[in-house]
């Protein structure tokens, strides 16, 4: 099978499955991007004791954060219970953490204990986090989250496709950081944003913006597409960063791709990449937008 068939097979799968885990249930995209977060934050893991340490707090974060949005309006409408699952979920997680520092003071002998500590503190704060933090998006609107995987995606092709008409020009591209990624440029920003407002607008009129949990734009109808536009360029801005943070992160542990998780289009950041620095920021600004607008 040539590689374009084996990448638009496994894109195609890979969009599917996003766009069926938001639009189903919670808790299925719960369940499916627990396994994910959990695989890319192994994929970072640089011994065994890091990678295991690693998976099962990514795993309690996912927990803490998905019982915090969604236990009660799925499980309890107890506001104590949801509350104490939480704590608990919390309390296990520092206790885990403090496990894995233990194991490295007194079992690791090793020439670089702060470099295996720190490998497990980066994967949690650049990875686990943002992964979870798409819960309270999802709690917000699924169709808030989809926007958001849909302007990533818009983001990334509109980006490439004028990076790659622009580098035919004489003196090429401006590159942003040619030593983390040489194909990054200024041109393909700035197209990737064009294409990115424009389909963050086309979003708006379509629906997708209407509602913030269950808040609904009735004194003035046309913040919607405020909304949308401020939304759609932080996803530019936020998911450029994000690569470019994931880039380094490669560079950092000397590999070339994070594993195999798609054919053809790399491990479980390689896909992933533009979401880690996205999803914080959305999750802020859609906090932001319910408190003052």
């Amino acid at each position: 099978m040539s590689n374009l068939i084996q990448r638009t097979l496994s894109g195609a799968l890979y969009v599917a499955v996003v766009v069926a885990a938001i639009l189903v249930h919670p808790i299925a995209f719960a369940a499916i991007f627990a396994v994910v977060s959990t695989l890319a934050v192994r994929d970072t893991g640089d011994e065994r004791y890091t990678r295991v340490f690693g998976m099962l707090l990514n795993l309690l974060l996912f927990a803490g954060v998905g019982v915090w949005q969604f236990c009660n309006h799925m499980i309890a409408t107890n506001y104590v219970f949801e509350t104490s699952s939480a704590q608990i979920i919390a309390f296990a997680y520092m206790v885990v953490l403090l496990i894995a520092l233990v194991c490295e003071l007194a079992h690791y002998q090793s020439a670089k204990p702060a470099a295996h500590w720190g490998n497990l503190l980066a994967g949690q704060v650049m990875i686990a986090l943002p992964f979870a933090t798409m819960l309270i998006v999802l709690a917000y609107s699924k169709w808030l989250l989809l926007a958001l995987f849909v302007l990533l995606w818009t983001n990334d092709t509109g980006a490439y496709c004028v990076g790659s008409l622009t580098a035919k020009r004489k003196n090429g591209n401006h590159k942003m950081s040619p030593h983390v990624s040489p194909k990054k440029s200024w041109e393909g920003l700035f197209g990737g944003a064009a294409f990115v407002l424009l389909a963050a607008w086309l979003l708006a009129h379509c629906g997708w913006f209407d509602c913030i949990d269950g808040w609904q734009y009735t004194v003035q109808p046309s913040a919607k597409y405020w909304v949308a536009l401020g939304f759609g360029l932080l996803a530019t801005v936020a998911g450029t960063l994000g690569d470019l943070m994931e880039s380094l992160l490669k560079r950092s542990y000397g590999i070339k791709d994070s594993g195999r998780f798609l054919p053809g289009h790399g491990g479980v950041l390689d896909r992933f990449d533009s979401l880690l620095l996205a999803t914080p920021v959305m999750a802020i600004f859609l906090t932001l937008i319910r408190m003052f607008i």
